[in-house]
């Protein structure tokens, strides 16, 4: 897995772009999941190996603050009148990213309750998509601007770097009630990182409430 840019972002991090130094697993199940996804099984990164040197860069972009709900859209359909004003919700940003990275994944499939099919068949198909380059969507590095080029596993050896990453996002669970993160303490030894199979829920850093 390769690309010309890449930007993890920190989720902490809400104003500007800020990326992780390595690739996140979340990052890394999406990554998967458009090459090859089905709903009997679930992916569970094992480990990345970092194949590139760390390297930084840094660009301004003019992005909009604000998100179309579904309602807004409903009423301009019904509504001609009713118009986004581009130049009045724009916001210049930082981001800070990633240049000319690549990463060997590994991940085991995890077979759901109602899968009726071995793992081995699940691995296979996912093997012969990537022989043939077939993906369902375009598989992007963090941010959908920076595409990945992905292919069959090279004999490139991870780069001898050690270092502390600190807290990282391990994986997103969507509930009704919103969504949930859940984190792990990353290291980089000698170019790999290993990823445990349950990241920890944390609690909110949302200020209590005061009582009255």
């Amino acid at each position: 897995m390769s690309g010309d840019f890449a930007c993890f972002t920190r989720p902490e991090l809400k104003s500007e772009r800020f990326s992780y130094e390595v690739m996140t697993p979340s990052a890394a199940r999406g990554i998967l999941e458009a090459i090859f996804w089905k709903p009997e099984f679930d992916y569970v990164i094992c480990r990345i190996e970092v194949l590139e040197p760390i390297s930084w860069f840094s660009i301004r972009r003019n992005e909009v603050k604000s998100l179309i709900s579904e309602d807004w859209v409903r009423r301009a359909m019904a509504d001609a009148t009713v118009r986004y004003d581009v130049e009045g919700d724009r916001d210049q940003r930082n981001t800070v990213a990633l240049r000319k990275v690549a990463y060997r994944i590994y991940a085991q499939v995890q077979l759901k309750p109602h899968a009726n099919e071995h793992e081995a068949k699940y691995r296979e198909q996912f093997r012969r998509r990537v022989a043939k380059g077939a993906c369902y969507s375009q598989p992007f590095l963090g941010t959908r601007e920076f595409s990945a080029r992905f292919g069959e596993p090279t004999i490139a050896k991870p780069i001898d770097e050690c270092r502390d990453l600190g807290v990282m996002l391990h994986s997103i669970g969507y509930e009704t009630s919103g969504e949930t993160c859940r984190w792990f303490r990353a290291y980089l030894e000698d170019g790999v990182m290993q990823v445990p199979p349950n990241g920890l829920e944390l609690p909110s850093a949302a200020p209590a409430k005061t009582r009255t």
